[in-house]
């Protein structure tokens, strides 16, 4: 068997999330409902009379026309649907690099780019989002992790597990650390719509430089992850490699799938999604914001700007893993330890989830800590 890094978040989650009384470990809101997206009855009988046949292998026409009107001058021929980001940001990958080639990604940040690379064999470098400066990027690190032989940076914004949105100084840092060296810019950009004190959405890198992958889902901001829709944006020449390694990975994204990510993105349908997921936000973090502070200095954290998820700090001397493994195992709850982004005595923890669910997860975590407290 060949050497390889498993993505242990997602091997983790995999196992228990649908085991456990209360799975806080997802990073997007209560998900939406078919009756959400679908409440015109006529919509609903041309669905039932849709044939399973297999669908234009890119995305139909009329998913990527909507997905591209979300970026600036970009057309149909800029864009590859794909089985969720997480597809985009693989095949992406196998797009862009070669084994040897030499990648920077930003950390902390969801492990997957930072996996798949090593499983291809390219050299993978870091650079930082500093705890001490809001999660703020460090130019520095950045400028030090960049180098002559870098092919591509990879950077996650907003930014998860941290939520931090990059300033546009930040994001000009990067562009102009990929533009000194040639590198592409590989932009998972996720949680572009799940803003917590805003409703303007995060730029995208997509018009900032003119090497850039801008991949996304609906999974996040619209609330749908079990429709499996990503995208890439990005050259015409590139979203063609990209596609011949789709034809390899999955060939296409489910027929219903389709129309119904093209629903979704509908103007109208889709400033409903992205209020319900802003709602979520918005009542979810003062739920989450009131039990930690009443667990005193037990946890310290920077507020997200976006997303479902929190990252708190906590001080207790016990191994993130090791406490999550126990959470499961002695509280029949889940959420994800620091240590599946390299930063250990952090859980990242949803919020984004109805009410009595929520509070029900934090319980069981506040009884967690209080047996390793006695």
């Amino acid at each position: 068997m060949s050497n390889f890094q498993p993505f242990v978040m997602e091997r983790l989650m995999s196992k228990w999330e649908n085991l456990v009384d209360y799975n806080l470990s997802e990073s997007g809101v209560h998900p939406a409902t078919v009756r959400d997206l679908i409440p015109d009855p006529d919509q609903i009988e041309r669905l039932l009379s849709t044939e399973f046949v297999y669908p234009q292998a890119n995305g139909i026409p009329e998913l990527r026309e909507r997905i591209a009107a979300l970026y600036p001058n970009a057309t149909s021929a800029h864009v590859l649907v794909t089985v969720g980001c997480i597809e985009a940001n693989l095949i992406s990958l196998q797009t862009l690099l070669e084994p040897g080639d030499e990648i920077a990604v930003m950390a902390p940040n969801y492990l997957q780019i930072w996996g798949a690379a090593q499983n291809l064999g390219v050299s993978v470098r870091t650079f930082d989002l500093s705890s001490d400066q809001g999660w703020a990027l460090d130019v520095d690190s950045l400028n030090r992790a960049v180098t002559d032989q870098t092919k591509v940076i990879a950077v996650c914004n907003p930014n998860n597990p941290t939520g931090h949105i990059m300033s546009s100084s930040e994001m000009d840092a990067v562009v102009a650390a990929a533009d000194r060296v040639g590198a592409w810019l590989l932009a998972d950009e996720v949680y572009s719509g799940t803003e917590r004190l805003t409703d303007e959405k995060t730029p995208s890198f997509w018009s900032r430089y003119d090497k850039v992958l801008a991949n996304n889902s609906l999974s996040k901001a619209y609330g749908l992850p079990g429709l499996r829709v990503g995208w890439i944006v990005g050259p015409p020449d590139v979203i063609d490699a990209a596609w011949a390694r789709h034809e390899y990975t999955t060939i296409a994204i489910a027929t219903l799938s389709n129309q119904l990510a093209a629903i979704a993105l509908e103007p109208d349908m889709q400033q409903k999604l992205l209020k319900r997921t802003r709602d979520y936000i918005r009542r979810g973090y003062p739920i989450f914001e009131e039990w930690m502070r009443s667990h005193g200095d037990l946890f310290s954290i920077v507020p997200p700007d976006a997303s479902a998820i929190a990252f708190p700090r906590y001080t207790v001397d016990v191994n993130s893993t090791t406490f999550v493994e126990q959470l499961i195992k002695e509280k029949s709850a889940l959420v994800a330890p620091g240590d599946h982004f390299n930063l250990d005595h952090h859980l990242r923890i949803s919020f984004g989830l109805q009410p009595d669910y929520l509070r029900g997860g934090l319980e069981r975590i506040h009884a967690m800590f209080e047996d390793l407290a006695n």
